[in-house]
Formats: C-alpha cells, sequence, structure tokens
C-alpha cells in the first residue's frame, strides 16, 4: 500500500517513518467510514501486538474520518489478541461540533472484533496557552547517565517492538533488571522513537504503553496484557526526548492499574494515560 491515512485515495509517495507507515489506513471507496490496514509484525510484544500502536493506528483512522485533527481523549478496550497480517478500521462519527468530534472505531481481523476505541477529537493549535498546575515533570539522570547505568547488566531480551523506540531508563526504578524490584510499582524512562521520528500526537498514543510494565517492578514477570486503556492528549509535543512515567498504586483480583505521564522535552505535561491490566501470575517452582 502507498496511499496516507487521510480522505484522499489516490497514491502518494510512502512516509518514511515507521510509525506512519505501519498506522496507513486507506479508504473503501464503497464503504463509508472503513479503512484496509496491514498490521505489522513489527510491533509485536509478548504474546501479541503492541496495545499502543493498535491505538494509534485507531487514532489514525479516526482523524481521518472526524473533522477535528487530535485526539483529546480516547479509550480502547482490547477484546481479543490481535496478530499481524490484514485488517480493516470501521469508524463511526458520532457527533461533530464546533470545536470537538466524537466517533468510535473497531479493528476487525478474521471477521472478529479485535479493538473497539471511542474517542473525542478536536484542535489542539486552538487550546488556550495558559496552565495551572501542580504536577510536575519527572527527575531522571540525562539520558547518557541512564544508558551508562546499564552498562555492565544483562541486556533485556529484545522484541521486534523494542527496536521500533529508544528508552532509557532510569536506574532507580529499574532495579528488577539486578533482580532487585523496589516493590513500589514505578518505571520511568526517557523515549522515543528510534527512526528520528519527531513526537505528535500519534506517538503519544504509543508512548504511554511502550515501557516495561510496572509489574516488573513489583516483582512479577510475564505477558501483562492490556484490558482498557484511556489517553489524555494535553498538548502537541515539541520535537525531542519524551520522560515517560509509568506507576501503579493497586494491584488486587489479579488485575493492577497504571497510571501514566508524558512529558515533552519543553517540561510540558502533553499527555496522561490510565490502564487497566492482567496482572501475571506468580511463577510456580
Amino acid at each position: 500500500m502507498t496511499e496516507q491515512a487521510s480522505a484522499e485515495t489516490g497514491p502518494v509517495a510512502a512516509p518514511l517513518h515507521e510509525l506512519d507507515r505501519d498506522t496507513r489506513c486507506v479508504p473503501r471507496p464503497d464503504a463509508s467510514g472503513v479503512y484496509d490496514t496491514t498490521l505489522s509484525p513489527d510491533w509485536a510484544f509478548g504474546m501479541g501486538l503492541n496495545g499502543g500502536y493498535l491505538l494509534a493506528l485507531a487514532g489514525r483512522a479516526l482523524g481521518a474520518a472526524l473533522p477535528h485533527p487530535d485526539p483529546f481523549t480516547i479509550t480502547a478496550h482490547y477484546l481479543t489478541t490481535s496478530h499481524p497480517g490484514p485488517a480493516e478500521v470501521r469508524t463511526e462519527v458520532l457527533r461533530t461540533g464546533r470545536t470537538l468530534s466524537t466517533g468510535t472505531a473497531r479493528i476487525v481481523q478474521d471477521g472478529e472484533s479485535r479493538v473497539q476505541v471511542t474517542a473525542t477529537y478536536g484542535d489542539l493549535a486552538g487550546l488556550d496557552p495558559q496552565v495551572h498546575t501542580t504536577a510536575r515533570p519527572p527527575e531522571l539522570p540525562s539520558p547518557e547517565q541512564c544508558a551508562a547505568s546499564f552498562s555492565d547488566v544483562a541486556p533485556i531480551r529484545r522484541s521486534t517492538f523494542m527496536d521500533r523506540t529508544e528508552q532509557l531508563l532510569d536506574p532507580a526504578a529499574a532495579g528488577w533488571l539486578t533482580g532487585k524490584p523496589s516493590g513500589r510499582g514505578e518505571v520511568r524512562a526517557w523515549w522515543r522513537l528510534a527512526d528520528g521520528r519527531d513526537p505528535d500526537p500519534l506517538a503519544l498514543l504509543l508512548a504511554v504503553d511502550a515501557l516495561p510494565p510496572t509489574a516488573f517492578d513489583l516483582g512479577l514477570r510475564g505477558w501483562v496484557p492490556t484490558v482498557e486503556l484511556t489517553v489524555h492528549v494535553r498538548a502537541r509535543p515539541v520535537p525531542g526526548w519524551l520522560r515517560v512515567s509509568l506507576t501503579t498504586r493497586n494491584l488486587a483480583g489479579g488485575y493492577l492499574e497504571e497510571d501514566g505521564e508524558v512529558w515533552d522535552s519543553a517540561d510540558r505535561l502533553v499527555a496522561q494515560s490510565r490502564q487497566l491490566a492482567r496482572a501475571p501470575r506468580p511463577r510456580v517452582r
């Protein structure tokens, strides 16, 4: 496919960056609001495709279907595991207004709904620039210091998904790498896309689900599948590294929450998230 995810149906030059290439959605000329796509194996993690990648793909289709450009709030329910291969995104416009529009998107594969998304879009460029907040960006060592801190640590088992991004973990929240989890349920890192693509709202939808799960810092290892993920995009990020912070305060009944914040290089809180995920089961020895 060479088409971009827009209302245009004519071919254009292929996007240069991986996230743009792998979230392309081609509108069907005979089916209003339906887009054909291919779920890329490059974003596989654990037993399926990364939830942030799937959210970004659905978000791109909604950006084409709705009259406003940017996701303000977007929620995904992950119904079952998605796998690489052909799929379609079925969108529906629920309401359009002067400043906001709302719609839904379903990622369907092999005739089965895999992800259900509801979102409200607007224009981040038109927001009031005044900010009143008590939130503060996480204090991390420099990227160089974070990278140097793990020079003697055995590398994390790589996945194709991890090769798409650069993430430099804060040593203070990464004791689990050396078998010493803190038990606080915290993960923090500098983060950016590995191919040099500048961050934008689409990348923020990926970033909130791109770090190792906080379950690792609780002393649990294994697959942590997302049940539901909500992202609030607060501003369009400026170029440069993002700082991503994830915390879990409660693990109960086999499920945990992850609260996320994403800060850009101008020290602005550009996205917030919360997800519910299934905790890995303790290993039986």
